[in-house]
């Protein structure tokens, strides 16, 4: 009996300690749900080819606590709908032990409510402010949000004594959401919205809109909550229409694609946007500098293509997982969750990331600089 008892004992011990080893060697599942081709294409095929080229560069170093990263990608195509089928599939199917999902607001918002339901961490690359205020508990995200974008542009207007403008605003979900941010602060910087356009996501001409606010007298500037070739379109018929007033464009164009899109008419635009756009152009004393400039180099080397805003969302999010993981010991979800939200000082494309039980994203306005387009390049104005 003695003898059996022993035996089972040991047998026992053998069983735990391969399942020990068998759970340290596991890989470490990440799932990614990214609008890598359609219409939100400029921000999910950065985000993708980041997201693949930082793991390939982490697993050839040994992984995370030993651990390789296996990726499941899905390409949404920009669509809530498949949204929401490939986060269902990762989290019911390929059982990923975290989320790096959402680039636009409409495919982010279809995906935090399975994040939470079924209790996986989920960083997500979404504008809009709803995509992480107020906190949930599951949800976290990287970009600056509209309302923070709204507040840097009316700061650089009230300093240009600038205090009356026009509006126009794309109707898809971002630009509906941060002509609503923008509309609850407008106050606060003494800013008066004098007129007010919308254009649909397919609309190929805002020249009416346009000549609505070149009319209206009293207006002393334009912004234009948007993304996508919409803000491009707006800005190629603003200067065809000579409109006299400066104009502002929204984070969501932090690419050389709006640019090139919009042409020499881009000249004279400003927009609040992160370090990254100017990373060669920071004081060396910038405590972003040498990641930015990092992440800049190996991008462009990687992709020959010129570095964005949204593939650096993308960097920021992993580096948060990725130290999370490395602090928890462990792909327990709770336990990462709890040390994602435990993230402080993190240096990141975006800013200096410092979380908190009630603050999902870490960065306040001083993560934003105001830029300006000049000879077809991004200039810093502060």
């Amino acid at each position: 009996m003695k003898r059996t008892t022993k035996w089972l004992a040991g047998l026992a011990a053998a069983v735990l300690s391969s399942s020990i080893a068998f759970a340290q060697n596991a890989p470490i599942k990440i799932g990614a749900v990214l609008s890598a081709t359609g219409p939100a294409s400029f921000l999910g095929d950065p985000e993708k080819k980041t997201l693949e080229m930082y793991v390939a560069e982490i697993n050839a170093k040994g992984g995370i606590n030993g651990q390789q990263i296996k990726l499941f990608v899905y390409d949404d195509g920009g669509d809530p709908n498949q949204a929401r089928s490939f986060a269902t599939r990762l989290l019911e199917e390929d059982k990923v032990d975290a989320l790096l999902a959402g680039s636009t607001t409409a495919t982010t918002m279809a995906i935090i409510p399975l994040a939470e339901e079924n209790q996986v961490p989920l960083i997500n690359f979404a504008g809009a402010v709803q995509a992480v205020f107020p906190a949930k508990k599951w949800n976290f995200k990287t970009p600056h949000t509209d309302l923070m974008a709204c507040e840097k542009i009316f700061e650089d207007l009230k300093k240009r004594s600038l205090t009356k403008i026009a509006m126009i605003s794309g109707t898809d979900a971002f630009g509906k959401s941060m002509r609503d941010q923008c509309m609850t602060v407008n106050q606060k910087y003494g800013i008066e919205v004098l007129h007010e356009e919308t254009y649909g996501p397919r609309d190929s001409d805002m020249t009416p809109q346009l000549t609505n606010i070149k009319s209206k007298a009293g207006v002393q500037a334009v912004v234009n909550p948007g993304f996508g070739q919409g803000p491009a379109i707006v800005t190629r018929n603003y200067r065809q229409l000579a409109v006299p007033h400066p104009l502002y464009q929204s984070h969501g164009v932090g690419s050389k694609e709006f640019i090139q899109l919009a042409g020499p008419a881009a000249e004279g635009v400003r927009l609040p946007a992160a370090a990254l756009l100017v990373a060669e152009k920071l004081p060396d004393n910038d405590p972003q500098k040498k990641v930015v400039v990092d992440y800049k180099k190996m991008y462009e080397a990687k992709t020959g293509q010129p570095v964005s805003t949204f593939g650096g969302h993308m960097y920021d999010g992993l580096m948060i997982l990725v130290e999370a993981i490395g602090r928890a010991k462990s792909v327990d979800k709770a336990k990462v969750r709890d040390e994602i939200e435990k993230t402080k000082g993190l240096i990141g494309t975006g800013g200096v990331v410092n979380m908190s039980p009630t603050d999902h994203l870490g960065l306040d306005l001083t993560a934003f600089r105001m830029l300006e387009i000049k000879n077809g390049d991004w200039t810093l104005m502060q």
